[in-house]
């Protein structure tokens, strides 16, 4: 599992599983976007999200809107895909940009930060994008993380 911030984290399917690793980082609600999990004590959601394809309009509404209800109810939220690499930072994306004002770029490189193997399908990149109407296309969003990480190297 990767800590985004005190209240979010990103993980992947098998660990959604884990209760005994959720209770021990503190998570009371997850965002699935694999297969349904439920556990008790925690508060739980699915959504059913394909990877590498177009995000509706209505599954991203309804999983920020899951991520920052339990936000603002106090709750630590995992946000759970299959690999806990594309589906789930996507969503993880949409909610700091939401919660934090962060355009869709910085909240994904910020994401970065705490899990480097983060990097979302061009399809839900660009779903993003067209969503919140922002213009970084996913190959200029590669280039940025391409040339931050050749500088880190240096």
């Amino acid at each position: 599992m990767h800590p985004i911030r005190s209240w979010l984290y990103i993980g992947n399917f098998r660990e959604s599983k884990q209760l005994p690793s959720l209770k021990f980082y503190g998570i009371n609600a997850v965002l699935q976007l694999a297969e349904a999990v439920q556990h008790p004590d925690i508060v739980t959601t699915y959504v059913d999200v394909d990877d590498g394809v177009t995000l509706p309009p209505g599954k991203l509404e309804r999983g920020v809107a899951f991520i920052r209800e339990q936000k603002a109810a106090g709750k630590t939220v995992l946000v759970a895909c299959g690999a806990g690499i594309s589906r789930s930072v996507a969503f993880s994306i949409a909610a700091l940009k939401e919660e934090e004002g962060l355009s869709l770029a910085d909240a994904y490189l910020d994401i970065l930060k705490s899990h480097p193997e983060a990097l979302p399908h061009s399809a839900l990149w660009e779903s993003l994008r067209t969503y919140y109407n922002e213009t970084v296309t996913f190959q200029m969003m590669m280039n940025t993380v391409w040339e931050q990480r050749k500088h880190q190297g240096e």
